[in-house]
């Protein structure tokens, strides 16, 4: 069996037989774009056409087995030619040409001298930078973690125009106010019905509004206290009122992209904690991969860091979860419950992100029904709250200083 040691190099790529001496090799385009390009689906395991070139060009030469610094490449080269491969990250060929990789660019006539070479080189760096730069920037995941912080800055907005509009149309008719809750039914009223004398019954109920709460805004409307509104004052704050209407279609819009993103990027996180809070986690972590690398008790109080280092400074009791307290399961917990719930909880998200990163198959109904399975056995094993433990007595300077601070 005769064995080639296969090598890319930033001009082409280069095969050594069981001495280490070059036997074949096939360069690369002269264009530094293009070359970049090819180093890149080398380095992600493809076969490119240099590769199958050269492999083709061996096997006709008796070589029947090769031996690859990439083990994608190995297997992808593999499975396409049938051959026998072998993985080896640091092969003593490619010691050998690393120690003198411009010599082989001349000897193999790539280039004519060694400052043709250095030219190379760094065209070819930079081009490779641009490449995997923009690559980083593409991921969706990045994508997802703007998209929430938006809906985020949406809801802050919608808040603070909402609140000067009931303050505004507040001076018409006061008593709105405390009868309509929701902000976008509110704003929907006052760009549909407008003044408070067309509040009646009818009107009312064409909006959709319960029936009991039509009666009570209809009988409120006729004795208010509010002072009268000119159509020129009214139509502004209907324009204001028209934009949050406009605001919450974005959201919603913003909602539904999160949504398809999330399944498409990180199903299992999905699966496990629902669009927004995954995409939320996403966000926190700085992207998937640094929220796949994360153990589960950083995820665990990942959004709480304030309260950890507090806890770390003062020696108060450390947080036992962080953003995802907006999960249901622990939202809805018994106080006693939820940091067993949150660790949990965790473990299952750890599980989730490294699927979702490593390209793993869909495990999200597994990890759900596994995490109900958990925090049912936590429901019924701690039902009731545990004994409070007896309070320590303060050591005497403390108590000193305690009177020291509140003395006079």
């Amino acid at each position: 069996m005769m064995k080639a040691t296969v090598i890319p190099t930033l001009f082409g790529v280069l095969a050594f037989n069981e001495e280490n001496k070059l036997v074949a090799h096939s360069v690369f385009p002269k264009k530094p774009e293009e070359a970049a390009k090819v180093l890149l689906e080398i380095e992600s395991g493809k076969v490119v056409k240099e590769i199958a070139d050269l492999i083709t060009h061996l096997k006709s030469g008796g070589y029947d087995a090769f031996v690859f610094e990439n083990s994608a490449l190995a297997a992808e080269v593999k499975e396409k030619f049938a051959v026998s491969t072998e993985f080896s990250k640091v092969s003593d060929a490619g010691q050998l040409l690393r120690s003198n990789i411009e010599g082989f660019a001349i000897e193999i006539g790539f280039v004519k001298d060694y400052d043709e070479f250095q030219r190379w080189m760094h065209s070819v760096s930079m081009e490779l930078a641009k490449l995997k730069v923009k690559g980083a920037v593409e991921k969706r995941d990045l994508l997802i973690a703007q998209a929430i912080q938006t809906l985020d800055d949406l809801d802050k907005t919608i808040n603070l125009f909402m609140s000067r509009v009931r303050e505004w149309y507040g001076i018409h008719f006061p008593e709105l106010d405390r009868l309509l809750e929701k902000h976008e039914t509110y704003a929907r009223l006052v760009v549909n019905i407008g003044k408070r004398e067309g509040f009646t019954i009818e009107k009312l109920e064409k909006e959709g509004l319960p029936k009991q709460k039509v009666e009570q805004i209809a009988n409120v409307a006729k004795s208010s206290m509010g002072a009268d509104l000119s159509e020129e004052d009214l139509a502004q704050v209907q324009a204001l009122s028209r934009t949050v209407l406009g605001l919450y279609n974005l959201r919603e819009a913003m909602e539904k992209y999160i949504d398809t993103a999330m399944e498409e990027v990180a199903p299992n996180i999905k699966a496990l904690t629902g669009a927004l809070l995954g995409a939320r986690l996403i966000a926190l972590a700085g992207g998937l991969i640094n929220l796949a690398k994360m153990p589960a008790s950083t995820l665990q109080v990942l959004g709480a860091e304030k309260a950890l280092f507090r806890s770390l400074k003062t020696g108060t009791k450390p947080p036992k979860h962080g953003i995802i307290f907006q999960h249901p399961y622990l939202h809805e917990a018994k106080k006693w419950q939820r940091g067993k719930i949150a660790r949990a909880l965790a473990g299952k998200l750890a599980i989730a992100a490294r699927t979702d990163v490593f390209g793993g198959r869909y495990i999200g109904e597994e990890l759900k029904a596994d995490l109900e399975k958990r925090v049912e056995e936590i429901r019924q094993k701690y039902a009731e709250p545990p004994p409070k433990a007896p309070e320590k007595p303060k050591p005497k300077h403390e108590k000193k200083r305690w009177k020291r601070r509140h003395a006079g």
